[in-house]
């Protein structure tokens, strides 16, 4: 069964995310639950009359409509744009990171991007509308899940076209509803490998985060350096694999404990899709990508091994106590492909 929250939604089910008091934009994910569960149930604190078009959840796909007073807390969306760092290392770090995008070879008229809402990928945006700007450069579209901050580079010209998967505020919530430049998309359409074509494919430059990556440039968005899990890795693996520039940007210690590892405790992004990590303390390109190695070298950017990053951190903290796991598997990872690439144990 699914049960989905419905913002707008009239009594046969035809709901959408962007209107009524608990909007909350893109229902990119419901709408593949709906499709694909034997039986849904639409809960809404927003009963309009028939037929609520456009819908993002059609009615045939819908089993029961149940109103209740309020589906949620609309404080837990962040009421403005996602927050804008003042942290002068993750500054650094999107700087470093726009650095290497504009050298790349990829930053060109019509170029496609998706940004994480993390501190320093949302910097690495403000920094390219900078670059942006000042080479007259406009891209085609802007993917994943949506902030304000490309609502408002798309106001300015800068963007073409916004395909919204999930929207991260408000502003990106209420935008979905008043822009036809700003799509709502699945998430099949988003990142689904085994359909005729996802959007993810078509990525030029995507920004990610990471809480390790070890020296083979696997990347852990999983659990945490105590080995609990933390939450979902949403489109993490499915863009990596799908543009043209994966880029990891990551502090090189977070909380005394060293993010570039030898080896991660979960394997999420698997290293042959991951192009670049941009830490504070320098760039490491992977070794199957010599093209940007040479081109981040003749820019003069601060490129190292993935090996040096690790020693750096290392130097720094010491070695962390390895994490004691018992025999419990309690999660097991599944690539995009179907495949297992990976499991969680249950931590001592």
């Amino acid at each position: 069964m699914a049960f989905l929250g419905a913002p707008s939604c009239d009594d046969y089910g035809n709901a959408n995310g962007y209107t009524g008091k608990s909007f909350c934009g893109s229902l990119g994910y419901a709408k593949i639950d709906a499709e694909y569960a034997d039986k849904v149930v639409l809960i809404t604190d927003n009963l309009v009359p028939y037929p609520n078009v456009p819908a993002s959840i059609e009615q045939n796909n819908v089993d029961y409509v149940v109103k209740v007073d309020a589906i949620g807390d609309p404080k837990g969306i962040a009421s403005g744009a996602t927050r804008y760092t003042k942290n002068p290392r993750e500054l650094l770090i999107a700087q470093y990171a726009a650095e290497a995008i504009e050298a790349s070879g990829y930053f060109v008229p019509g170029f496609s991007i998706q940004s994480g809402s993390g501190g320093a990928s949302l910097a690495v945006a403000r920094f390219l509308r900078e670059k942006m700007i000042e080479k007259d450069i406009k891209a085609s579209f802007a993917l994943g899940g949506i902030t304000g901050q490309f609502v408002e580079m798309q106001k300015e010209g800068l963007i073409s076209k916004i395909c919204d998967v999930q929207s991260f505020d408000l502003i990106a919530a209420k935008s979905i509803g008043e822009n036809p430049d700003h799509y709502e998309i699945s998430s099949s359409l988003y990142a689904n490998p085994h359909n005729n074509g996802c959007i993810s494919n078509k990525l030029d430059i995507v920004i990610l985060s990471a809480l390790e990556v070890d020296t083979d440039f696997n990347v852990n968005v999983i659990t945490g350096s105590d080995g609990v899990i933390r939450g979902a890795s949403g489109g993490h693996c499915d863009t990596a694999a799908g543009a043209k520039l994966s880029m990891i940007v990551c502090p090189l210690i977070r909380g005394r404990i060293p993010t570039v590892v030898k080896k991660v405790n979960t394997v999420i992004t698997p290293g042959e899709t991951v192009d670049v990590v941009v830490t504070d303390r320098g760039i490491a390109v992977n070794p199957l990508r010599k093209d940007l190695l040479e081109k981040f070298k003749k820019a003069k950017l601060p490129v190292c091994t993935i090996e040096e990053l690790r020693e750096k951190a290392e130097e720094i903290t010491g070695k962390p106590k390895a994490i004691e796991y018992g025999d419990k598997i309690v999660g097991v990872v599944e690539y995009r492909d179907g495949t297992i690439i990976d499991v969680i144990k249950q931590v001592k």
